[in-house]
């Protein structure tokens, strides 16, 4: 009973969710552009239940990692029974390729606003966390301890600006290297301007890269703060978060091919189902947030230029686009013939990466 309500329910609930709103994107832009949708899938293979509302059968699949959306004529010219008149004005292949492009790239794109959605709502909900500007060490022989500033000073304001947060301090310091900058610093309850000038040092982001960055040689004293978001400031908050979310999804595949990070790293379902289980552990509100990172991860993946992801359906119809004619039959099986291998190595890779981690 624990394993089920603490690691099975909470992992089938977020991948539910996700897989529907992906599914959600196709479903709904494909209806507005006037296509025929058949088939509504959470999940693959067999069906478990299954519903037909209208035109669109809705089901439940026994194979939960993942979904489809079936239109009518989407395979274009291999469909087994002609179209009528009336279903060729529905079809999927009749309809311009920039509305098909629409199409596809409704799911990943509603991965992403399902994310900031998320964000959004939980900051609302909940606020944030910041962490204060009290400095917690002062490295020896640094800028800073040449300047004067000491454990236990608060930052107040840099240049005369007020700063409350040490995300703050850190960007206004790491663009201003050689440059001389007044601190303003609360200590025992008095005020002192102090001038500290950053210099360039060479440290390590977070992929283990070293890189040179403007530095004064502090280090934050951990302590943090809650702050209550008003319905614009959460919005702001989970748009820069879904942003960042985003951009580190990405740079982190880049570093996977320059072989920066280690394909070691990747996971799969049954890291997914771990830390689902030990967010309901500890809180079912975390998953919320964890929910939102997978699915900006789910949409980025499914973007990747891949036959068989919607990345890779979307090159197809962008080279349809500029030659004026659907990609040869016979080349798209086979790119997708490549895109099944390259998917099923890639799950193979994550799984073993997954039972690695159980044995250790």
């Amino acid at each position: 009973m624990h394993i089920f309500l603490y690691y099975i329910l909470p992992f089938v609930i977020v991948l539910g969710i996700l897989i529907f709103f992906h599914e959600l994107g196709h479903f709904l832009v494909a209806k507005y552009f006037g296509v025929g949708v058949l088939k509504f899938s959470l999940g693959f293979g067999p069906k478990l239940v299954g519903k037909k509302i209208g035109e669109t059968e809705y089901l439940i699949s026994v194979f939960p990692l993942g979904g489809y959306v079936k239109m009518l004529g989407e395979d274009g010219d291999e469909t087994d029974e002609p179209l009528s008149p009336e279903e060729k004005m529905k079809s999927f292949s009749n309809k311009h390729v920039l509305k098909r492009i629409a199409i596809v790239a409704a799911g990943p794109i509603f991965n992403l606003l399902l994310a900031l959605v998320i964000f959004c709502g939980f900051y609302l909900v909940a606020g944030t966390q910041v962490m204060t500007s009290e400095v917690g060490q002062v490295r020896t022989g640094s800028p800073a301890e040449k300047a004067g500033l000491s454990k236990g000073d608060v930052i107040v304001a840099v240049d005369g600006k007020p700063l409350e947060t040490w995300t703050e301090i850190k960007g206004v310091v790491q663009e201003s290297a050689g440059k001389p900058l007044e601190f303003t610093v609360k200590r025992e309850g008095d005020l002192l301007v102090l001038t500290v000038v950053p210099e360039i040092s060479v440290a390590k982001n977070i992929f283990g890269e070293e890189v040179k960055s403007a530095l004064i040689g502090i280090v934050a004293a951990g302590k943090f703060k809650e702050v209550i978001l008003g319905p614009w400031d959460s919005l702001k908050e989970g748009l820069r978060k879904t942003w960042e979310i985003t951009r580190l999804t990405c740079l982190t595949i880049v570093k996977l091919f320059q072989r920066v990070v280690s394909i070691k790293t990747l996971g799969g379902p049954i890291l997914i189902g771990q830390m689902t289980g030990q967010l309901a552990q500890e809180n079912w509100v975390y998953l919320f947030p964890f929910m939102a990172v997978i699915s900006i991860n789910l949409g980025i993946l499914n973007l990747l230029p891949i036959p068989i992801l919607d990345g890779g359906f979307i090159i197809f119809l962008l080279i349809e686009l500029v030659s004026r004619k659907p990609l040869n039959v016979k080349k798209r099986e086979m790119a997708q013939k490549v895109g099944i291998f390259l998917l099923a190595v890639l799950m193979a890779v994550v799984i073993y990466n997954d039972v690695v981690r159980l044995i250790k």
